[in-house]
């Protein structure tokens, strides 16, 4: 079994979480960042089982707010700047000066904003799994999908939710369930890994504020992101991964694509919103297939 150090940052007031897998990796480490926003770094824990193939520490946290690192009632908190800065702090607290980034979902988005507005030194290359450059072009993903795989009802269960803000209605929150089931995923039946299963702390509360009521409806603090024509900016190879079914759609990972010279898109074809999960094995061969000629 692969080592594992845990630890917290001092963190605005607060502690950020920390889990390093396999610490005395020789490489520079593959620093992963969550989803949600409200995620956790629990779904993570599944790469562990690379650490050492890939000599890297795998370092993953829980954002400010999320998980471990908890904070009800602070909303305040729930901003891309502020998980720019934590990110920039825990580099600094851990002498990361050399790293990998992986962001998925909303880690994706973290991932860009962080070389895009911060311009880091340091960042070797950067994976972009499953994850978006507006928000409006995610919406309007969403709505088209809802519309060609779903049914006409829940199409309209959706719109009247979105004008009434009424999202406690039992017919949306089951047409939701089917959205979800159809785009994101994974799975977790009761063999699934313990940290699949594992409950997450605060994240409706860091989800509402930042994202919004659901993936359709960007309404929080980040609702306004929007990296359209500015992903040229990002100074580091970059690797694009996404499912077929995934709720970053191939449109939405093929315009990042075309917009960033020299990137390498990987579609896996059986996966949702995780591949890591869903496709396992070859996420982590391709992963390491895109590691293997860096420091």
């Amino acid at each position: 079994m692969v080592s594992v150090r845990e630890g917290r940052m001092p963190f605005r007031g607060f502690e950020t979480y920390y889990r390093i897998a396999n610490p005395a990796g020789k490489k520079a480490p593959l620093v992963l960042l969550h989803g949600g926003p409200g995620s956790t770094h629990n779904y993570f824990e599944g790469f562990d089982k690379i650490a050492e193939t890939l000599d890297r520490p795998i370092v993953m946290y829980d954002q400010i707010g999320c998980g471990e690192s908890a904070t009800p009632g602070h909303t305040e908190l729930y901003t891309a700047e502020v998980w720019m800065d934590e990110l920039d702090a825990l580099r600094e607290h851990l002498s990361l000066d050399k790293v990998h980034l992986l962001g998925q979902s909303w880690g994706g988005m973290l991932a860009i904003s962080y070389m895009i507005e911060r311009k880091p030194a340091g960042v070797l290359s950067v994976a972009l799994a499953s994850t978006l450059h507006a928000a409006e072009v995610w919406k309007q993903e969403q709505y088209r999908r809802i519309e060609h795989y779903m049914a006409p009802e829940d199409l309209s269960v959706f719109h009247t939710a979105e004008k009434t803000g009424n999202y406690d209605d039992p017919a949306y929150l089951d047409a939701l369930d089917r959205f979800m089931d159809l785009f994101c995923g994974p799975t977790v039946t009761d063999n699934a890994p313990e940290y699949l299963k594992r409950e997450k702390k605060n994240s409706g509360e860091v989800y509402i504020t930042g994202w919004g009521a659901n993936e359709f409806s960007p309404t929080g603090t980040l609702s306004g992101y929007d990296y359209r024509g500015r992903l040229h900016e990002i100074d580091a190879p970059v690797l694009i991964t996404s499912g077929q079914m995934d709720l970053s759609s191939p449109y939405i990972s093929k315009s990042m694509h075309d917009e960033i010279e020299g990137s390498r898109w990987e579609l896996f074809p059986y996966s949702r919103h995780m591949a890591f999960v869903e496709e396992e094995a070859r996420y982590f061969e391709v992963l390491a297939d895109w590691l293997k000629d860096f420091a």
